[in-house]
């Protein structure tokens, strides 16, 4: 593995590390199974996209897939609460709309190229930028978890009718929570599409999985349950992922090519679940 192909695994690992803390909240926070993420994901990605083809700040491109990824957030929710449908069902029935949706952002197009756009890694050291973004969202996510607000979003993960009885909001707390997830997972896309400069449709397949994953992984190799860490150890895993896979793809003895992703990263997991 070249220095190059080293870089960018770290790169691609610090992006899914941000997606990683949302799937993070959801799962492990809500206690709620949102699998609204892969259309999540390239929401953020479509929106910071076209964004910037329109001639609008890359700050602002991914401020603003930030936004729509909450607003999805929030319709998820909205199902799960207001009409009661199952909450794996929500995510799935919101993540399959969104795939028309993210279509129509793009204009009807399945993938937009912005080799010709100033995106937020233009003339800077990528590493660099997505480094200072991560650490950031680690103190903001972990500090925001250990205030009242954090505690009572927490509550109602560990604990319903514990949290109803000491005056909690559960439709308040779901809402706001779900919100938070989808927002900084289409952030983490709308962060992939500007460093890669392309945006596709089709891109989001499978982000559900590469986030269990990196937390599964992250979980493994951090003993200390401590909520800084939790939060520390999404980002780790998803790290050591981005190498696993990036060392078994370009390994002559395994003979392994790119399309063979999905096989070693399931398992990559089962091996992990079984061995723990």
């Amino acid at each position: 593995m070249s220095l190059n192909e080293l870089l960018m695994s770290l790169d691609l690992g610090l992006i899914y590390g941000i997606i990683a803390i949302g799937i993070y909240l959801s799962f492990r926070i809500l206690n709620f199974t949102d699998l609204t993420c892969d259309g999540s994901f390239v929401l953020g990605s479509a929106t910071s996209s076209i964004l910037i083809k329109l001639g609008f700040s890359p700050i602002l491109a991914i401020m603003m897939s930030c936004l729509a990824g909450g607003c999805a957030g929030l319709v998820t929710a909205f199902l799960n609460l207001r009409f009661k449908i199952n909450d794996l069902l929500s995510g799935i029935l919101v993540a399959f709309m969104l795939y028309s949706l993210n279509l129509r952002i793009m204009g009807g197009q399945p993938n937009l190229v912005l080799f010709d756009n100033k995106t937020i890694f233009t003339g800077l050291n990528s590493l660099y930028i997505l480094s200072i973004i991560s650490i950031s969202i680690i103190l903001l996510i972990a500090y925001l978890l250990q205030t009242d607000f954090g505690l009572g979003l927490r509550s109602i993960g560990q604990n319903k009718r514990l949290a109803v009885n000491n005056g909690i909001s559960i439709p308040k707390m779901t809402l706001i929570g779900l919100s938070l997830s989808n927002g900084l997972i289409a952030f983490g896309g709308g962060l992939f599409s500007q460093h890669q400069e392309f945006s596709d449709v089709g891109s989001g397949f499978g982000t559900i999985i590469i986030g269990l994953a990196s937390i599964i992984i992250g979980e493994k190799c951090f003993q200390n349950r401590s909520l800084w860490v939790s939060i520390l150890s999404c980002v780790f895993g998803s790290i050591l992922y981005r190498l696993f896979i990036s060392i078994a793809l370009h390994s002559d003895a395994l003979g392994l090519e790119s399309s063979d992703l999905n096989l070693i990263t399931g398992l990559l997991i089962t091996s992990i679940m079984i061995l723990s």
